[in-house]
Order: structure tokens, then C-alpha cells, then sequence
């Protein structure tokens, strides 16, 4: 497997950002939740919440690094028979989920530095807070935080039936390809790594 994309696979890089970025995303999302329900005596009273916001800044680094990497690379053109608007509709799908972590980073930076203190991230270094303490700021970003990351979820889950659509449905490689399998000319993915083989 090579490091960059091609025209019809993907990268070792692009597939690792990928599978991490899930984690990422799916991690945050069930740590905000369980934090919801947390007491002031709980022990993850402080440290689930320290820990979401060092893994936020991460994501969003991750994020960075994938926007970054996705412009010096080539996309591997779209697999399967999908008429133009569904290929128009996953595009815009991919374009609303990048949007929609940015401004789930921006509101997760405005609740964090409400009171004007900086992020410890991972008690590495300190993220300094960019504006002066605004009254509720906190409030208000949180509420935009929580429903954007509700939509967030729902476009990841739609992301992976889509996902799924095509192995099942369509046998074609979208899926495996995103795995390290490479595809065939035929977009079905190869059963032999060396040769490409029709899959029977």
C-alpha cells in the first residue's frame, strides 16, 4: 500500500486519519454524553471533561491534517452505478461533516474559554483563550455544541449506511478500499493483492 492516494485507492495516510477521526468522533460524542449525567462527587466530574476537550483539540488537529493531506492528494474517483445526484449528495455529505466539526471545535473552544482561561491539553501545553470573558457565552455555545453534534451523528450514521449500501448492495469496493483493500478496474476489490481479479 502507498502512503498517497491514486486515482482509484486510497493512501495508508488518508486511511489512518480516516479510521482515527471516527474513533475521535464517536469517543467525544459518548464521553459528552456520559458527562451529562455526572455529579459534582463523581471522579470524572473534572476529568471527563478535561479529557473531552484535550480530545477535541486533538480532533481538530486531525481535521487540519486531513483537509491538508486531501489537497495534495488526488480523490480516487466514485465507484459503483450511482446516478450524478447521488455522488453529488455524498459530496455534499463529506463537505457538511468537515463544516460541521470545525463549528463543533469553534463552540467547544468558546464553552472552554468563557471564563477566560486557557485549555490544558492533555496537561501538555495550554490552548490560550482568544477573547475576554463573555457573558453567557458558555450557555449559548453549549446549546449550539450539543445540537450540532446530534447532527453530526446522524450524518456519520447516514455516512455509513452508504457505506455499507455499497458492499451489500452494489459489491462494490467503496468500502473495502477504505479498509486497505485495493480495488479492481471493475471497482470490486481485488481478491489477489498482486493481480486484480473480477470477484466471483
Amino acid at each position: 500500500m502507498f502512503l498517497r492516494n491514486t486515482e482509484s485507492n486510497y493512501g495508508a495516510v488518508t486511511i489512518v486519519i480516516h479510521w482515527l477521526m471516527a474513533l475521535l468522533i464517536i469517543g467525544l460524542f459518548a464521553l459528552g454524553l456520559y458527562m451529562t449525567g455526572l455529579d459534582y462527587y463523581h471522579p470524572w466530574y473534572k476529568k471527563g471533561p478535561d479529557l473531552h476537550r484535550s480530545l477535541g483539540v486533538l480532533m481538530l488537529l486531525m481535521l487540519l491534517l486531513r483537509l491538508l493531506w486531501r489537497s495534495l492528494n488526488p480523490i480516487p474517483r466514485p465507484l459503483g452505478r450511482d446516478p450524478a445526484w447521488m455522488h453529488r449528495v455524498a459530496a455534499a455529505v463529506h463537505g457538511a461533516l468537515y463544516l460541521l466539526l470545525l463549528a463543533i471545535a469553534v463552540s467547544g473552544y468558546l464553552i472552554s474559554t468563557a471564563d477566560g482561561r486557557g485549555i490544558p491539553v492533555f496537561d501538555l501545553f495550554i490552548l490560550p483563550a482568544m477573547l475576554p470573558p463573555v457573558e453567557q457565552m458558555a450557555d449559548r455555545a453549549g446549546l449550539v455544541h450539543q445540537w450540532l453534534a446530534y447532527i453530526l451523528m446522524g450524518l456519520v450514521a447516514l455516512h455509513a449506511l452508504a457505506a455499507l449500501k455499497h458492499h451489500f448492495i452494489d459489491h462494490d469496493a467503496t468500502l473495502m478500499r477504505m479498509l486497505g483493500r485495493p480495488a479492481a478496474m471493475d471497482g470490486r476489490f481485488d481478491i489477489d493483492t498482486n493481480t486484480s481479479k473480477e470477484m466471483t
